[in-house]
């Protein structure tokens, strides 16, 4: 991939991105604060968990794209300081404004750059955008498919839900 390239591809995935950022924040949003430790499995993750692992990972994610290398991963417990679907809205809009805009301040040249994603891929950063965007989508899809067993109303995503018509 030429730098070039990567520029493109990078202005086209973070603009994605942002659009995603807001879908994503109205869904942690809609989670009953009160419901928080539903899940439907042992195996599941509970509500608060994957709003405080979107509000914590994403972040960290498109920082580590900016910093050219996938280090350890912030905490996702009790420690992260998300008890309520608002704080984790809130940490989750501003960490990823401040990494979009991290990722958008790179040369052309980082951007074609390869990335070492945990000894299983090699891609230019650019590239990687998209796997981000992709991990997003499928822990807000989870979140997503747990609000009406919450006691919550499934927001629109990409047009009207059932309950917002």
């Amino acid at each position: 991939m030429s730098p070039q390239q990567a520029r493109t591809i990078a202005e086209f995935l973070t603009a994605d991105l942002e659009r995603e950022v807001a879908t994503t924040a109205k869904v942690i949003e809609a989670a009953p604060a009160d419901r928080l430790e539903y899940s439907p499995d042992a195996k599941s993750k509970s509500g608060l968990s994957l709003i405080r692992h979107l509000a914590v990972i994403d972040p960290w994610f498109v920082n580590c794209i900016a910093d050219g290398a996938f280090g350890p991963s912030g905490k996702e417990n009790d420690e992260c300081g998300i008890a309520t679907p608002a704080e984790g809205a809130a940490k989750y809009k501003e960490g990823m404004a401040a990494a979009i805009a991290r990722v958008r301040a790179l040369s052309d040249d980082k951007l074609a750059a390869d990335v070492d994603f945990f000894g299983m891929m090699q891609l230019p950063a650019a590239a990687l955008i998209q796997l981000m965007i992709k991990h997003s989508v499928h822990h807000r899809g989870q979140l997503s498919a747990y609000l009406r067993a919450m006691g919550g109303k499934v927001p629109g995503i990409y047009g009207p839900s059932g309950d917002s018509q």
